[in-house]
């Protein structure tokens, strides 16, 4: 399993996915602060790997205090989390995850807790992220198995593999998981501009588990369609609403749309943590802008000309109307989606 992240003696170790898929490197945080630094440079990225990130920042602040107290260090955990919380706007598990270590601490600190007990009981609870990561994406894959293709081609967009989680993936779950059940998938992975996401990473992943995978322009997919090469679409999501809108990496949206023209089923593959009951629809999900340099250089070349305006949004909302189904852990949800995960909600844990 791809080693995206692990908590060592020393810090959180994080695979460079800056770096791949040419260079194999690991980065060592050994302080809070420099887990947030490696969330907002995209060292590490993918919604629910960036919330079990923030999770073991908030344990590693906590292991790292001087403290004597956990009078003393109150303050202290307030301003790590706000640290961890400003990294990213969009994804959902980054606050999802923030919230389960403030509530641990709060229900500790309040019973009169040593703080060496808090910071154990913080760090047991990101280990605890960690495992249910994997376990949801594998249930992701199990769900999603039979919805793709027996033979033929899915196409993906951005990456939602082992790299955007603790291990295995939410759509390329999905693709495992048919895999596993003896499917003859071949996966067709935008390149994700600017970022490429899926031309480094998606295709490295897929590689190195002998999944036959093609790398398109973002450009193609179209072509693809109407040729009959892809039979499905899968991605994952940094945030649901609670009417289905899904947001996704820039892109998605046109691949959505693509999808519905051509009678191709479009789904979204994400763990619960990821829906956003308390946000009505996707018109009210932030949106995180980034740099522009991403835009205007790649591999260290300027592509644009001086002085050009950039515009580099690093997420769009695909509406829930054109969304087949959504693969979660919990099962699959179907429009109408307001209704679905309610339903869901109240019955499963």
């Amino acid at each position: 399993m791809i080693p995206t992240l692990e908590w060592t003696s020393d810090g959180v170790r994080f695979i460079d996915q800056t770096k791949l898929p040419l260079e194999e490197t690991y980065v060592l945080a050994t302080n809070y602060q420099q887990v947030a630094d490696v969330i907002v440079t995209m060292v590490v990225r993918g919604a629910p790997a960036i919330g079990v990130s923030a999770a073991m920042g908030v344990a590693l602040g906590a292991k790292s205090t001087t403290a004597l107290t956990t009078e003393e260090f109150t303050p202290e955990f307030d301003q790590i989390c706000t640290l961890l919380a400003a990294t990213r706007p969009t994804a959902v598990n980054l606050f999802w995850a923030i919230d389960r270590m403030k509530a641990i601490f709060t229900q500790l600190s309040s019973s009169g807790a040593t703080l060496h007990d808090i910071q154990q009981s913080l760090l047991a609870e990101a280990l605890k992220m960690y495992d249910q990561d994997i376990a949801d994406c594998k249930a992701i894959g199990a769900h999603g198995a039979h919805l793709m293709p027996d033979v033929g081609g899915v196409l993906t967009h951005c990456n939602a593999g082992a790299l955007a989680t603790c291990g295995y993936g939410t759509a390329l779950g999905v693709i495992r998981g048919a895999v596993e059940q003896g499917k003859q998938i071949h996966v067709f992975a935008d390149e994700t501009r600017p970022f490429l996401q899926g031309a480094r990473l998606t295709a490295w992943e897929l590689m190195a588990d002998n999944i036959p995978t093609t790398v398109l322009c973002d450009n193609m997919a179209a072509v693809l369609m109407r040729q009959g090469r892809i039979q499905a679409v899968v991605v994952g999501a940094d945030r649901i609403a609670a009417n289905g809108d899904a947001a996704n990496k820039i892109g998605t949206y046109s691949v959505a749309i693509l999808a519905r023209e051509h009678g191709i089923p479009f789904y979204i593959a994400a763990p619960w943590s990821t829906i956003d009951r308390a946000t009505a629809t996707g018109d009210l999900i932030p949106i995180e802008e980034r740099a522009s340099i991403e835009v205007t250089h790649h591999g260290g070349k300027q592509l644009t000309p001086h002085g050009v305006g950039i515009c580099n949004p690093a997420f769009d909302v695909t509406p829930a109307k054109y969304i087949t189904a959504i693969i979660t852990e919990r099962g699959i949800l179907r429009a109408p989606y307001s209704q679905s995960l309610q339903v869901m909600e109240l019955v499963t844990p």
